[in-house]
Protein backbone atom coordinates (compact mmCIF):
# COMPACT_ATOMS: atom_id res chain seq x y z
CA UNK A 1 0.00 0.00 0.00
CA UNK A 2 1.45 3.45 -1.21
CA UNK A 3 1.07 6.65 0.29
CA UNK A 4 -2.56 8.35 1.05
CA UNK A 5 -4.05 11.41 2.25
CA UNK A 6 -6.57 12.33 5.29
CA UNK A 7 -8.15 15.57 6.15
CA UNK A 8 -5.99 17.20 8.21
CA UNK A 9 -8.26 20.06 9.73
CA UNK A 10 -12.00 20.89 9.33
CA UNK A 11 -12.92 23.33 6.05
CA UNK A 12 -16.37 24.83 5.67
CA UNK A 13 -17.71 25.98 2.58
CA UNK A 14 -21.47 27.61 1.62
CA UNK A 15 -22.84 27.17 -1.91
CA UNK A 16 -26.02 28.90 -3.47
CA UNK A 17 -28.14 27.35 -6.10
CA UNK A 18 -31.63 28.28 -7.38
CA UNK A 19 -31.97 30.05 -4.07
CA UNK A 20 -31.12 27.53 -1.93
CA UNK A 21 -28.34 26.86 0.60
CA UNK A 22 -25.72 24.10 0.70
CA UNK A 23 -23.62 24.46 3.91
CA UNK A 24 -20.80 21.96 3.91
CA UNK A 25 -18.78 20.49 6.42
CA UNK A 26 -15.78 18.98 6.77
CA UNK A 27 -14.47 16.65 9.41
CA UNK A 28 -11.29 14.72 10.49
CA UNK A 29 -12.69 11.24 11.91
CA UNK A 30 -11.24 8.07 12.14
CA UNK A 31 -14.61 6.05 13.06
CA UNK A 32 -18.51 5.53 12.52
CA UNK A 33 -19.18 6.92 16.26
CA UNK A 34 -16.84 9.72 15.73
CA UNK A 35 -18.44 10.49 11.77
CA UNK A 36 -22.12 9.80 13.65
CA UNK A 37 -21.49 12.08 16.67
CA UNK A 38 -20.78 15.36 14.12
CA UNK A 39 -23.82 14.38 12.50
CA UNK A 40 -26.42 14.38 15.34
CA UNK A 41 -24.13 18.18 15.93
CA UNK A 42 -25.50 19.46 12.95
CA UNK A 43 -29.14 17.65 13.05
CA UNK A 44 -29.55 19.77 16.07
CA UNK A 45 -27.61 22.71 15.43
CA UNK A 46 -29.32 23.21 12.22
CA UNK A 47 -32.92 21.74 13.09
CA UNK A 48 -34.87 23.82 10.55
CA UNK A 49 -33.09 22.63 7.80
CA UNK A 50 -34.58 20.68 5.20
CA UNK A 51 -31.73 18.05 5.00
CA UNK A 52 -28.75 17.26 6.33
CA UNK A 53 -27.08 14.78 4.13
CA UNK A 54 -23.45 13.25 5.29
CA UNK A 55 -21.15 10.71 3.84
CA UNK A 56 -17.63 9.72 5.20
CA UNK A 57 -14.60 7.51 4.40
CA UNK A 58 -11.95 6.16 6.54
CA UNK A 59 -8.37 5.37 5.61
CA UNK A 60 -7.26 5.08 1.92
CA UNK A 61 -9.82 5.92 -0.14
CA UNK A 62 -8.76 3.55 -2.75
CA UNK A 63 -9.14 0.65 -0.60
CA UNK A 64 -11.54 2.12 2.91
CA UNK A 65 -11.76 0.52 5.60
CA UNK A 66 -15.26 1.80 6.02
CA UNK A 67 -17.58 4.29 4.02
CA UNK A 68 -21.40 5.35 4.18
CA UNK A 69 -23.77 8.24 3.41
CA UNK A 70 -27.15 9.10 3.55
CA UNK A 71 -29.51 11.13 1.62
CA UNK A 72 -31.83 12.10 4.49
CA UNK A 73 -35.07 12.65 2.72
CA UNK A 74 -33.67 13.69 -0.49
CA UNK A 75 -34.73 11.60 -3.86
CA UNK A 76 -32.54 8.35 -3.74
CA UNK A 77 -28.71 8.45 -5.11
CA UNK A 78 -28.67 12.27 -5.57
CA UNK A 79 -26.98 13.34 -2.63
CA UNK A 80 -24.70 11.07 0.03
CA UNK A 81 -23.42 8.92 -3.24
CA UNK A 82 -22.17 12.11 -4.87
CA UNK A 83 -20.76 13.48 -1.63
CA UNK A 84 -18.95 10.05 -1.21
CA UNK A 85 -17.66 9.83 -4.85
CA UNK A 86 -16.30 13.42 -4.47
CA UNK A 87 -14.45 12.20 -1.43
CA UNK A 88 -13.06 9.35 -3.24
CA UNK A 89 -11.94 11.42 -5.85
CA UNK A 90 -10.18 13.91 -4.00
CA UNK A 91 -9.01 11.81 -1.96
CA UNK A 92 -9.91 12.69 1.51
CA UNK A 93 -9.74 9.63 3.83
CA UNK A 94 -10.68 10.26 7.14
CA UNK A 95 -13.42 12.43 6.39
CA UNK A 96 -16.97 13.02 7.37
CA UNK A 97 -18.81 15.40 4.68
CA UNK A 98 -22.02 17.09 6.18
CA UNK A 99 -24.46 18.92 3.95
CA UNK A 100 -26.85 21.00 5.19
CA UNK A 101 -29.70 22.32 3.17
CA UNK A 102 -32.51 24.77 3.20
CA UNK A 103 -34.57 24.49 0.30
CA UNK A 104 -35.11 27.91 -1.66
CA UNK A 105 -38.50 27.39 -3.34
CA UNK A 106 -37.02 26.35 -6.48
CA UNK A 107 -36.88 22.51 -7.81
CA UNK A 108 -33.41 21.35 -8.65
CA UNK A 109 -34.44 17.63 -10.01
CA UNK A 110 -32.38 14.79 -9.63
CA UNK A 111 -29.50 16.21 -11.94
CA UNK A 112 -29.26 19.40 -10.43
CA UNK A 113 -29.71 17.71 -6.75
CA UNK A 114 -26.41 15.50 -8.06
CA UNK A 115 -24.61 18.80 -9.32
CA UNK A 116 -24.97 20.70 -6.39
CA UNK A 117 -24.02 18.27 -3.99
CA UNK A 118 -21.41 16.96 -5.89
CA UNK A 119 -20.22 20.88 -6.06
CA UNK A 120 -20.91 21.29 -2.44
CA UNK A 121 -18.64 19.27 -1.24
CA UNK A 122 -15.88 19.69 -4.05
CA UNK A 123 -15.94 23.56 -3.62
CA UNK A 124 -15.24 22.84 0.10
CA UNK A 125 -12.37 20.81 -0.38
CA UNK A 126 -10.58 22.89 -2.62
CA UNK A 127 -10.56 24.85 0.62
CA UNK A 128 -8.95 21.34 2.93
CA UNK A 129 -5.46 20.66 4.45
CA UNK A 130 -4.42 17.20 3.74
CA UNK A 131 -2.04 15.53 5.53
CA UNK A 132 0.06 11.98 3.62
CA UNK A 133 -0.11 8.88 5.48
CA UNK A 134 2.76 6.34 4.88
CA UNK A 135 1.94 2.95 5.84
CA UNK A 136 4.58 0.85 8.34
CA UNK A 137 5.03 -2.68 9.32
CA UNK A 138 6.56 -3.66 12.37
CA UNK A 139 9.60 -5.70 12.13
CA UNK A 140 11.22 -8.23 14.37
CA UNK A 141 14.75 -9.30 13.20
CA UNK A 142 17.19 -12.01 14.71
CA UNK A 143 21.29 -12.10 13.41
CA UNK A 144 24.54 -12.91 14.53
CA UNK A 145 26.65 -10.23 16.41
CA UNK A 146 28.78 -10.17 13.32
CA UNK A 147 26.06 -8.92 11.18
CA UNK A 148 24.62 -6.00 13.63
CA UNK A 149 26.62 -3.38 12.09
CA UNK A 150 25.97 -4.16 8.21
CA UNK A 151 22.03 -4.27 9.71
CA UNK A 152 21.92 -0.65 11.42
CA UNK A 153 23.47 0.34 7.64
CA UNK A 154 20.91 -1.42 6.17
CA UNK A 155 17.83 0.36 8.46
CA UNK A 156 19.20 3.93 7.14
CA UNK A 157 19.65 2.37 3.95
CA UNK A 158 15.17 1.50 3.75
CA UNK A 159 14.19 4.38 5.90
CA UNK A 160 13.40 2.71 8.99
CA UNK A 161 12.96 3.35 12.80
CA UNK A 162 14.88 1.16 15.55
CA UNK A 163 12.45 0.79 18.18
CA UNK A 164 14.25 -1.68 20.34
CA UNK A 165 17.49 -4.17 20.56
CA UNK A 166 18.20 -6.75 23.10
CA UNK A 167 21.49 -8.98 22.99
CA UNK A 168 22.02 -12.77 24.22
CA UNK A 169 23.23 -15.43 21.97
CA UNK A 170 22.31 -12.88 19.41
CA UNK A 171 20.88 -9.55 18.56
CA UNK A 172 17.51 -8.93 18.14
CA UNK A 173 16.12 -5.50 16.53
CA UNK A 174 12.66 -4.13 16.48
CA UNK A 175 11.91 -2.00 13.52
CA UNK A 176 9.48 -0.16 11.88
CA UNK A 177 9.89 1.13 8.26
CA UNK A 178 7.66 1.96 5.48
CA UNK A 179 5.29 -1.02 4.16
CA UNK A 180 6.32 -0.56 0.58
CA UNK A 181 10.30 -1.24 1.38
CA UNK A 182 9.63 -4.77 3.37
CA UNK A 183 9.60 -6.88 0.07
CA UNK A 184 13.48 -5.53 -0.32
CA UNK A 185 14.79 -5.40 2.95
CA UNK A 186 13.53 -8.74 3.44
CA UNK A 187 15.27 -9.84 0.42
CA UNK A 188 18.91 -8.42 0.97
CA UNK A 189 18.88 -9.63 4.96
CA UNK A 190 18.40 -13.43 3.64
CA UNK A 191 20.53 -13.03 0.57
CA UNK A 192 23.25 -11.10 3.00
CA UNK A 193 23.24 -13.60 5.80
CA UNK A 194 23.01 -16.98 3.71
CA UNK A 195 18.79 -17.32 4.93
CA UNK A 196 20.49 -16.95 8.44
CA UNK A 197 18.53 -13.73 9.80
CA UNK A 198 14.98 -14.63 11.44
CA UNK A 199 12.63 -12.14 10.44
CA UNK A 200 9.39 -11.84 12.09
CA UNK A 201 5.92 -9.68 11.02
CA UNK A 202 5.13 -7.99 15.13
CA UNK A 203 2.72 -5.70 13.50
CA UNK A 204 1.05 -3.57 10.98
CA UNK A 205 0.11 0.30 11.23
CA UNK A 206 -0.41 3.37 9.22
CA UNK A 207 1.79 6.22 10.69
CA UNK A 208 2.98 9.87 9.44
Amino acid sequence: MTQYSILAAPAEHLLLEKNSEFLTFLHPIDSRDNAMAWVAHYRARYADANHVCWAYIIGNTRQPQTQAFSDDGEPGGTAGKPMLHVLTERELGNCLAVVVRYFGGVKLGAGGLVRAYSNAVSQAAGKARLRLISPSVELTIVVSFAFEARLRQLLQQYNAVLDNVSYSDKVRLSISLPQDAEPALREQLINETAGAALISTADSHAGV
